[in-house]
């Protein structure tokens, strides 16, 4: 057979592949693509610069929705509540370089649900202009077609290549509000943060690549096995370790994990409020994705290998040792510092960048849990990422709540600081009780979801405590957990008590918030599920426990 007969069938079969298999499974971010490219072209042809461009991209999220829910729904009914193998659920797309599987279905679902949740928010904030809004819409779908590309990578050239795609649209985003010098700050700043964290993970990657030979994430470990057992010399494997740890400085930028986490309160503070609503809650949800994604190819035991299987074993297990370590020692620190440093803070959204730093440690203490039971207890390993499922898609409700609230407070106070929201249960009693809300379910207290995912996170700690896998780390992450849920109360309650208790400026001129309105009804919406899934959980809980198979 002639070289150029085995080109065309390779064409010949790619093409299938594509048509068949990968562009059907990726109808979501195709929408995406399609309300960009519209979005554009309504900034850039004057015929179309007087259509409506939150509507159109309203219309482009409820179509990208819906295509990941329909996703969700078939790959869920092929998976069931089983314990299938996650290969048995998994579809790679365009030659492997990304994957669908359930855990892609459930989190992109989520973005998705964001999305349309955070347009309507933005369209009554009033966040862009209707001379920017072209602009910031196609910025934000931009960011969030990375997002979900993270959330499916399958390569770890998609990896650099998705956070990068995530991470440069919304240094523009950040700088948004013209004529603030503390706008162009944050993006400033931003953009420096992620461009030196963008040349550390490349290189990393290109360390890891240089030594395993391979950039397809599911042979990591089977690689990284075989070249430490083989007797692979102290170089190589020092570089192995500097590698993963030069990786780890990109996720941990967009985790915003200490001590990467110097942008995150500057950026929160200089930005719209409803750009660090978008940070808070997509990219962390699309970052945790990832390390997931990353945690697990680093340390799944290479269990198809037929030659050195013990050999093998050890050499995957130090790996995973080495794996659950790092992420406890972010997750320990993150989660101490970001709930101590919100303590002194007087302005709502900084305040809040650090509640997201805080949480994002607790997030990470699952995900260390998960890894370390990868290999002793499958099913623990799945409920671990099953708690991170339900905390993100938790989390989405509360966080987008308060950012919410604090960006419509702003346009009736024209004030950002906790002090100006002095008494405010006296003229809008409605969005207090919104507030409190969102704010006791952030610290994890009953009857609320908040309350359900820490308990999920924790319990997960717990299992592995149990099962033996590195006990002495779980176990000091269960109590630093414990300990900052405690204090974490005394930020949180003392903007309740601002509210509530002090008494209101006699400089106040703003009007009450009339809750009876669009604006009310759309927080009513993001808080009424914090209220629900608190009590009646064990259906989201169900879809969340469908994306835990990527650990089976």
């Amino acid at each position: 057979m002639t070289p150029e007969l085995n080109v065309g069938i390779l064409l010949n079969e790619l093409f299938v592949d594509t048509v068949r298999v990968s562009l059907p499974l990726f109808r979501p971010e195709l929408c995406l693509v399609a309300t960009i490219v519209l979005l554009l072209l309504c900034r850039m042809l004057p015929l179309l610069r007087y259509l409506d461009s939150g509507g159109i991209a309203l219309g482009g999220v409820c179509f990208a929705a819906w295509y990941a829910y329909v996703d969700f729904l078939s790959i869920g009914s092929q998976v069931g509540d089983s314990l299938l193998p996650a290969t048995a659920v998994r579809t790679e797309l365009f030659g492997g370089l990304l994957v669908f599987d359930s855990f892609t279905a459930f989190l992109r679902l989520v973005l998705a649900g964001f999305l349309v949740l955070y347009v309507v928010l933005t369209k009554l904030s009033g966040i862009p202009d209707r001379e920017d809004g072209a602009d910031f819409y196609s910025l934000v779908l931009g960011s969030s077609l990375g997002m979900c590309l993270m959330v499916s990578a399958n390569n770890l050239l998609i990896v650099f290549m998705a956070v990068e795609m995530a991470s440069v649209p919304s240094y523009a985003l950040a700088g948004m509000l013209k004529g603030r010098p503390a706008s162009s700050e944050a993006a400033l700043k931003y953009a420096i943060y992620g461009a030196g964290a963008a040349g550390v993970m490349l290189y990393g990657i290109s360390l890891i690549s240089g030594v395993l030979g391979t950039l397809v994430l599911p042979d990591v470990s089977f690689e990284m096995s075989r070249v430490l057992a083989a007797g692979g010399t102290s170089g190589s494997t020092m570089v192995l370790c500097l590698g993963g740890l030069m990786l780890s400085v990109g996720l941990a930028f967009k985790l915003s994990a200490v001590p990467f986490h110097f942008w995150c309160p500057d950026v929160f503070e200089g930005a719209a409020a409803e750009v660090g609503a978008f940070l808070s809650v997509a990219s962390k949800a699309a970052a945790i994705a990832l390390l997931v994604r990353v945690a697990f190819a680093f340390s799944t035991p290479a269990s198809d290998d037929a030659v050195g299987m013990s050999a093998n074993a050890v050499a995957i297990t130090d790996a995973r040792h080495f794996v659950v370590y790092v992420i406890g020692l972010f997750a320990a620190v993150t989660c101490t510092f970001g709930n101590l440093a919100a303590y002194g803070q007087t302005n709502m959204k900084r305040l809040l960048a650090y509640s997201t730093i805080a949480h994002a440690g607790y997030l990470m203490m699952a995900v260390a849990a998960a890894v370390a039971m990868v290999a002793i207890s499958p099913q623990g390993a799945r409920d671990a990422v099953s708690a991170v499922a339900f905390y993100l898609a938790t989390y989405l409700f509360m966080n987008l709540g308060a950012f919410g609230i604090v960006a419509l407070l702003r346009n009736r106070l024209k004030s950002e600081e906790i002090s100006s929201y002095a008494g405010l249960i006296h003229v809008s009693p409605g969005i207090v009780i919104a507030m409190a809300v969102v704010l006791v379910s952030l610290i994890g207290l009953p009857p609320l979801a908040g309350f359900v995912a820490k308990f999920l996170v924790f319990s997960s700690l717990v299992d592995a405590i149990t099962s033996g896998a590195e006990s002495p780390l779980m176990l000091s992450l269960l109590v630093i957990g414990g300990f900052n849920t405690v204090i974490s109360l005394f930020y949180y309650l003392r903007v309740l008590k601002v509210m509530t208790f002090d008494p209101v400026p006699e400089d106040r001129v703003s009007e009450p918030f009339p809750f009876v309105s669009i604006s009310g009804a759309m927080i009513t919406g993001l808080v009424l599920p914090v209220v629900i899934f608190g009590v009646f959980w064990s259906g989201l809980y169900a879809a969340a426990h469908l994306a835990g198979v990527i650990a089976s």
